[in-house]
């Protein structure tokens, strides 16, 4: 078995749990700079030297995302601006961007964790790794760049977009690592298979967004290589938080850097390993923004026996979602990824959808568009009429309420080289 940093990453966890401790309490120091933190803190009837290790935590106030919207720009960096030698940003979907800030030391973190992903998955320096992420102010392309180059492979910075530029690279430089997003990854395999291509791919690492088993099956066949989930937010610090090993039974977070716990997200109380919830992290040593409790909203489990390829970091579960994404329709609790599981199971149908939800004389209205494919497209009314039923079947069975399935033509659904667009809630724009 191949680690980057076998000392860190199969740490005894009597060992790791006294390292996270003496960590907090320097991290809830370094947070304790910021007013907004020291406020919350204030509202917990809490101070810095109360915190004495992890079994203080649940004791802390959380950390949300409204609260680095409402610090734009630079209200929620712990250092001095002189000594902040990175920013990155956020897409900034609702309202303003989050803003991130890190020291020289925080992109070495952000290196060496990166390093260690590539590097559980199977990569090392006789590879050729193209980063298929974009590049700028998302923190997926110089993430992924940075941990290539520190493994030493060659590494080719394509960013997002051209796809047929994309293809030639594959093909000409002999890529066998790719780093992208999943809904990429499938354009990908859908342009690879249309241009005959023949590459040389053996690893991909993707994330930036939920994906299921399923997908996962079809992104290897189409383009021919191992697939693996790497998970990271760019509040946190960017790809590379956690990433799965070669065993493929969770995602082994960087736990000497990043404490994660599962809440309940009703009440927030910390929840038991192996019962799922949403994901918060504690930044142990981010020094330019010192994290405590962020809320990331995703949903999944822990778990934290010692894994089959050694390590000994807690294991994520893969997303199942997200309770800022989840759709309440009817009173039932829909995710995308229920959606997508499905129609990943029907042949007929290409693995590109959009989930239309709309509110009709005060009652919630379900519809889901979905490509056929090439080799089922056909004029015949019948046929089209009958996979529809048998998707709404299926789709009921899963997610115990009804939809209208419409079927459309191949292409018909717009494509995206980065975040896939997979729900359009007409009801938030009433």
């Amino acid at each position: 078995m191949t680690y980057w940093n076998k000392d860190c990453e199969t740490m005894p966890r009597a060992q790791l749990t006294a390292l996270q401790d003496k960590r907090l309490q320097e991290a809830v120091r370094r947070a304790c700079k910021v007013p907004i933190y020291r406020a919350k803190m204030d509202a917990a009837g809490m101070k810095p030297e109360d915190v004495r290790g992890l079994a203080d935590l649940p004791n802390l106030p959380f950390t949300e995302k409204t609260d680095l919207r409402d610090a734009y720009p630079f209200d929620m960096f712990a250092a001095p601006m002189n000594e902040v030698v990175r920013i990155h940003a956020s897409s900034g979907t609702t309202g303003k961007q989050t803003v991130v800030g890190y020291t020289q030391k925080d992109l070495d973190v952000w290196t060496e964790c990166m390093a260690r992903s590539l590097t559980q998955v199977g990569l090392n320096a006789r590879d050729i790794i193209q980063v298929s992420y974009g590049y700028g102010l998302f923190t997926g392309g110089l993430g992924g760049h940075y941990g290539g180059e520190c493994i030493g492979a060659a590494t080719v910075p394509a960013s997002t977009g051209n796809t047929k530029r994309q293809l030639q690279l594959l093909e000409d430089f002999g890529v066998t690592g790719l780093l992208c997003t999943p809904s990429y990854a499938m354009l990908l395999g859908d342009a690879v298979r249309e241009a005959g291509l023949k590459l040389k791919l053996r690893v991909g690492v993707f994330g930036a967004e939920p994906w299921t088993g399923e997908m996962r099956a079809e992104i290897e066949k189409r383009l021919g290589l191992e697939a693996y989930d790497i998970y990271g937010l760019s509040e946190i610090s960017g790809p590379g938080v956690s990433c799965e090993c070669e065993a493929r039974a969770g995602l082994h977070v960087q736990e000497d850097h990043f404490y994660p716990e599962i809440v309940d997200p009703d009440t927030k109380r910390p929840l038991p390993d192996g019962t799922p919830g949403e994901l918060v992290f504690t930044c142990l040593t981010k020094e330019a923004m010192s994290l405590i409790r962020y809320n990331t909203r995703d949903i999944c489990t822990l778990r934290r026996e010692t894994c089959a390829c050694g390590r000994t970091t807690a294991r994520m579960g893969k997303l199942t979602g997200r309770t800022d994404d989840m759709l309440i329709i009817r009173g039932v609790n829909v995710f995308p990824s229920q959606v997508e599981s499905v129609l990943l199971g029907i042949a007929e149908v290409a693995p590109h959808y959009l989930i239309v939800v709309d509110r009709v004389n005060n009652l919630d209205t379900l519809e889901i568009q979905v490509e056929m494919n090439e080799t089922f497209f056909s004029d015949e009314v019948r046929r089209i009429e009958a996979l529809e039923r048998r998707i709404a079947r299926e789709i009921q069975s899963t997610l115990s309420i009804a939809a209208k399935i419409r079927m459309v033509g191949p292409g018909s659904l717009p494509r995206s080289e980065g975040k896939a667009k997979r729900v359009q809630d007409n009801r938030q724009l009433s």
